[in-house]
C-alpha cells in the first residue's frame, strides 16, 4: 500500500485544506503515516503570510526529501502561490501546486511516478473567480469541524500579502456548504467553526445572499449544536448578522474580530476599512445583541509609524473595549508590501516593550472576563483529557463565549454537549463541575 505524509504550516484554512488534500489520497487508497517517518509521497501544505513562514515551509521540504530522497515531495499552499520557482529550485522537489487546481493532485503525482520530472503547476491566482470545492466529511480532531466556505481577500492592508496567494474573495455554493453539514453532523459533530480567509466577506460575489443567510440555514440543521464564525471584520456586521447573533440559539457567544490597530492615523496607514469610533459603535450593538458575548481580537503593535502617544491611546481604546483575550503580534516586515517600504520603522525593543505591555493588559481583560461566570452553567463540548491528568480523568474543552474549562470526567464525554458550573476562573483556563450531559442522538 502507498503511503503519504502531511505537514501543514499557517492558520486553520491550510489545516481544513490538508484534509480536503488527504481525502483524494485515500481515495486513491493511500495510508496516512506520521511525517517523520518514511512515506511514498509528502505533502508540505505551506504558509507565506510572514518572512519566517516563508522560511519554515522551506526547512519542512528539505526535511521530507532528507527522509526519504526516493519519495515525490509535493509543496502546496501560499508559499507554493507566491513563489513556485524558489521552491523548485531546491533539490528533491518533485511538484508545486498553489492554492487552485488542488483536485488533480492525483493526476501530477501519477504522471511524475512514470515520469519523474518536476513540475510546476502554479496558474495566477488573480484569474481565480470560483470557489475550489474540495469535501472533508471527516476530521482527525473530531469534536470540532471546520466547515470552509469562504477564500481569497479583497482588502490589500498594507501590512499583508495574502490577497497575492490567496486570490480575490471567492464565496462556496450554499447548497455545498449546507450538504457539507449535514454529512457533518451525521458524523456526530455538533459544533461547527466557519472559516475562510475573509470569513466575513461571504457572500460579496455572490447575488443577494450574504453570510447572515447562510447563518440562518445553518440554524435549521438537525443535531448541530453550536456555530462558530473564525473571524470577521467590524464592517462587516451588518444589522442582519446582528439578527441572527440575537436569536438563533446556535450562534457561540464568541466572536474574533480584528481590530489590528487602536488609533485611526494607524488604521489608515494599514489600509483597514473602520475608525476606532466605528469599531467601537460596532462592539457596543453586538453586545446588545448577545449579551455576555466574548469579543477576541489581533494587534500588531508597533507598525510603521507608530509613536508612543498612538500606542497609549490604542492601549486606553482596547481597555474601553474590553475584550476577552487579545492576540498580539509586534509588527514584522513582510517582503513585497507597502508597510516593508514605509519610513519610520519602529525599534525592536520598543516593539516588544509595548507588546509586553498589551499581553498583560489581555491577561487582566481575559481573568476579568472569566470571573463573570464563576457559579454560572455554561455549554462545553470536550475535546480531550487534560495532559497532565491521572487516569485521563480531567476533560478539557470551549465553552459556547471560548472560556477554556477543565472538569472531572472521562473520555466518553467527549463530542457530547456538556452543562458545566465554573467553580473557579483563571486567565487561561477555568475549573468546573459537571452538572448534566444533553443525550445526542447521533454516537461518532
Amino acid at each position: 500500500m502507498s503511503s503519504v505524509a502531511f505537514y501543514t504550516l499557517g492558520c486553520k484554512v491550510n489545516f481544513y485544506d490538508t484534509e480536503a488534500i488527504w481525502q483524494l489520497f485515500k481515495n486513491e487508497g493511500y495510508e496516512q503515516v506520521d511525517f517523520e517517518g518514511t512515506a511514498d509521497v509528502y505533502l508540505i501544505n505551506t504558509c507565506t503570510v510572514t518572512n519566517t513562514g516563508d522560511k519554515k515551509s522551506r526547512q519542512m521540504i528539505r526535511r521530507a526529501v532528507r527522509r526519504n530522497p526516493e519519495a515525490i515531495v509535493a509543496v502546496t499552499g501560499c508559499y507554493a502561490q507566491t513563489s513556485p520557482g524558489e521552491i523548485l529550485d531546491i533539490p528533491g522537489v518533485d511538484l508545486v501546486i498553489g492554492n487552485q487546481d488542488r483536485d488533480q493532485i492525483m493526476t501530477h503525482v501519477k504522471n511524475i511516478q512514470e515520469s519523474r520530472q518536476p513540475v510546476n503547476a502554479v496558474r495566477n491566482i488573480m484569474k481565480t473567480r470560483e470557489f475550489e470545492e474540495m469535501d472533508v466529511p471527516a476530521f482527525a480532531d473530531r469534536t470540532r469541524a471546520f466547515l470552509k466556505i469562504q477564500d481569497g481577500c479583497n482588502n490589500f492592508c498594507t501590512f499583508c500579502i495574502i490577497p497575492w496567494s490567496r486570490g480575490l474573495s471567492r464565496s462556496r455554493d450554499p447548497k455545498s456548504i449546507v450538504t457539507q453539514a449535514h454529512q457533518l453532523v451525521e458524523s456526530g459533530y455538533k459544533e461547527f467553526v466557519l472559516t475562510g480567509i475573509h470569513t466575513g466577506g461571504y457572500g460579496d460575489d455572490l447575488d443577494n445572499y450574504r453570510l447572515s443567510d447562510l447563518l440562518w440555514e445553518l440554524d435549521k440543521v438537525d443535531g448541530l449544536e453550536r456555530v462558530r464564525i473564525s473571524s470577521i471584520e467590524a464592517s462587516q456586521i451588518d444589522e442582519k448578522l446582528l439578527e441572527v447573533l440575537n436569536r438563533s440559539s446556535k450562534m457561540c457567544r464568541h466572536l474574533h474580530i480584528p481590530l489590528q490597530a487602536g488609533h485611526n492615523h494607524v488604521l489608515k496607514t494599514m489600509r483597514r476599512k473602520y475608525t476606532t469610533e466605528e469599531y467601537y459603535a460596532k462592539m457596543q450593538l453586538i453586545r446588545q445583541a448577545m449579551p455576555d458575548v466574548g469579543i477576541t481580537t489581533d494587534v500588531i503593535v508597533g507598525f510603521p509609524g507608530e509613536t508612543d502617544e498612538m500606542f497609549r491611546a490604542g492601549y486606553d481604546f482596547m481597555k474601553a473595549v474590553n475584550f476577552s483575550e487579545m492576540h498580539v503580534f509586534p509588527y514584522s516586515k513582510r517582503t513585497g508590501t507597502p508597510a516593508a517600504r514605509m519610513d519610520n520603522q519602529v525599534d525592536e525593543e520598543i516593539k516588544n516593550a509595548r507588546v509586553q505591555e498589551l499581553i498583560d493588559l489581555s491577561e487582566e481583560m481575559q481573568l476579568a472576563y472569566a470571573q463573570k461566570f464563576v457559579g454560572q452553567t455554561l455549554n462545553v463540548i470536550p475535546e480531550r483529557s487534560a495532559k497532565d491528568a491521572p487516569g485521563r480523568s480531567t476533560q478539557h474543552g470551549f465553552s459556547d463565549n471560548y472560556l477554556q474549562v477543565f472538569f472531572e470526567g472521562d473520555d466518553s464525554l467527549q463530542g457530547e454537549l456538556c452543562q458545566v458550573k465554573i467553580t473557579q476562573a483563571g486567565v487561561n483556563e477555568c475549573r468546573g463541575e459537571l452538572a448534566s450531559v444533553k443525550q445526542a442522538s447521533l454516537s461518532i
